[in-house]
Order: C-alpha cells, then structure tokens, then sequence
C-alpha cells in the first residue's frame, strides 16, 4: 500500500460513511470479508464481536445507520502498513475511533477490525 493509494483510500471511504451509502461503502470489500467492532456485540448481539460476509455486515451497518442518523466522520490520520492501513477518524460527537484495513491482491478490503476511544 502506498503512502497515494492509502490517503486516497481513506478519502473515498469517510465520504462513503458521510453520505450514508451502504453500496458505495461496501464496494471496498470482498464479499466474504471480516469485520471485528465492540459495537457488533452490543447492536448485532454476537458476542464474538465479529461478523462475515457483506450481507451480514450490511444489516449491521444499516442497523447503526439507523440509529444514528446524524453520523458524519472526519478524519484525522492514515496510518500505512505492509498490505494494511489504519484510519484515525472522530464521528459528529467528538468520539475517536480508529479502523485496521487489511487489503488483497486487489486492493479490497479483507478484513477489518474498529477501536474506539472511550
């Protein structure tokens, strides 16, 4: 992952969240990618905290979109790694959060794990 590709990465999936866009959102995915989040335990009552596959994913999100209808993200570093970036961001009430990417042969996203300040 280049220093270009991770920034432009982040730029596309903040905006995504901004405007609410599930399809748009999970474009960046494989479809049978990983997502580990606390929230998953709490909105999706999975106590592994982690779910597979966009379908799945799709409800959560939808789940928390609706919830949270005022969400918008800014974000605040990218973090690049070996095959991997990390994205610092805060929601519209000021909460830090930062998200793992792990990235296949084609540039989508096969895993990926949220970590929020408290």
């Amino acid at each position: 992952m280049t220093r270009h590709g991770a920034d432009q990465f982040a730029k596309e999936w903040i905006e995504a969240w901004n405007a609410h866009d599930l399809d748009r959102i999970l474009s960046h995915y494989t479809d049978d990618f990983e997502m580990s989040s606390p929230l998953i335990i709490q909105l999706m009552n999975e106590p592994s905290g982690r779910l597979i596959g966009k379908e799945r994913i799709r409800a959560y999100w939808q789940t928390a979109l609706s919830r949270n209808p005022d969400l918008r993200f800014e974000l605040m570093a990218v973090y690049v790694g070996a095959g991997s970036i990390t994205i610092q961001y805060t929601n519209q009430k000021g909460r830090g959060s930062a998200e793992v990417f792990f990235f296949d042969a084609h540039g989508l996203v096969f895993r990926s794990a949220a970590h929020y300040a408290d």
